[in-house]
């Protein structure tokens, strides 16, 4: 295992523009790597093009990278799961995921490593289980969609490559997803749990997440790594720890699951809101990462705090 970082080492990173990726590209450039970036469409000088609907990339881009970190995929929580959409989370992450894992293994030169997403919605609604790496995938539309998501790597994985599968929890931030639609309600005091508020969060803070791929980046880690912060907690503890990082009340009742069904669609609120997951870290901590936000009140703490302070500044 290699824990040093090649000088001027050139990193690929697909989904570059979205929330995660337009993080991961910043601090990447910080600590010295040059970046390019896999664009739809006419790319700029220094990105790579590809357009994984038509089974297009440019191969010859991608030769001689030193790593690869794909992050495409359609928003999970963006719109109503129609067959449609859900056709498009299914296509928009395995299609992309087989065309680059396809190509990299048919390099001359392939990548050391190839940093691959995935979520912790692999796991499927497991309760109170303690899910590590080892756990097996669970039921339902997200678990068979990671399933296939992760199986589509296998071709740079059988080539050699150091592929690692971040299997990621909800990532913690204002600049987007679900800590962005929940604090206008909790600023108001009416946050409140969904449900029993027994169900499992798993969550990491941005700044950890993309502070783990750099280390995964280096460490060469292969197969599945949870992507979350080493303790979970029960939605309620969540809504009351949001609750107090905003300095408000929340509601003393739980949400009923009909309520966000109607506004969601079923199926979504089941899987977003109402599924358990209790996914611990091992392989990452056993890698030698230490966190920096272990504990969710100083992680929303500096969330809350740091985004505040960046919004300010820009």
């Amino acid at each position: 295992m290699t824990t040093d970082r090649p000088t001027s080492a050139t990193v690929a990173v697909s989904g570059a523009s979205g929330l995660i990726g337009t993080a991961l590209t910043t601090a990447l450039r910080t600590a010295g790597y040059s970046v390019r970036r896999l664009i739809r469409g006419d790319a700029g000088p220094g990105d790579i093009g590809w357009n994984p609907a038509a089974g297009a990339i440019d191969a010859d881009g991608l030769d001689g990278i030193d790593a690869i970190v794909n992050l495409s995929g359609a928003g999970i929580g963006d719109h109503r799961w129609t067959d449609g959409y859900k056709h498009t989370l299914v296509a928009s992450r395995v299609e992309s995921t087989d065309l680059l894992a396809r190509t990299i293994a048919r390099l001359e030169r392939p990548p050391r490593v190839f940093l691959s997403a995935s979520a912790v919605g692999f796991y499927g609604n497991r309760g109170d289980e303690e899910l590590d790496e080892s756990a097996p995938p669970g039921d339902g539309f997200l678990a068979d969609l990671c399933r296939r998501w992760e199986d589509a790597t296998a071709p740079a994985a059988d080539a050699g490559v150091a592929t690692t599968l971040l299997r990621t929890g909800v990532v913690l931030t204002t600049r987007g997803g679900a800590l962005a639609k929940q604090l206008p309600l909790f600023k108001l005091g009416l946050g409140a749990k969904f449900g029993s508020g027994r169900q499992y969060l798993a969550w990491i803070s941005l700044d950890d997440h993309i502070a783990a791929c750099l280390h995964l980046l280096a460490a060469e880690l292969p197969g599945p790594v949870n992507l979350t912060a080493p303790l979970p907690v029960r939605n309620a503890e969540f809504t009351s720890a949001l609750a107090d990082a905003v300095h408000r009340w929340h509601l003393p009742i739980g949400i009923p699951m009909a309520l966000p069904s109607l506004v969601l669609g079923a199926e979504r609120a089941t899987h977003l809101l109402g599924y358990s997951q209790r996914a611990i870290p091992v392989a990452l901590q056993r890698s030698g990462f230490a966190f920096s936000h272990p504990v969710l009140p100083t992680a929303l703490a500096h969330v809350l705090g740091g985004d505040a302070e960046a919004s300010a500044g820009g």
